[in-house]
């Protein structure tokens, strides 16, 4: 999820936005604002930029097995396939 500080820090960015003439509601609104944001971001169903990383990390070496497993494989087919005879011709 989005790290509180980030969430905070949009939120203040956004409410500095807010016209002079409503800055004396501008607590109920930064409130207002903080609450859709979580909402919205909670929707979406992200992850942090760490999960992110550790994910990537695990899918590269699950790639990188499932290759040296394709490869144990290639030879393991080549090894079960009979030897190919060669005809011989019939003396006339």
């Amino acid at each position: 999820m989005l790290d509180p500080k980030h969430l905070d820090e949009l939120t203040q960015r956004l409410s500095h936005l807010i016209p002079q003439g409503v800055k004396n509601v501008q607590t109920d609104i930064e409130k207002n604002i903080r609450s859709v944001l979580q909402s919205a971001f909670a929707k979406m169903d992200l992850v942090t930029r760490e999960e992110f990383d550790v994910q990537s990390a695990v899918l590269a070496r699950t790639r990188a097995k499932l290759e040296a497993l394709e490869k144990q494989v290639a030879v393991l087919e080549q090894h079960m396939q009979p030897p190919v005879k060669k005809s011989r011709k019939k003396p006339e």
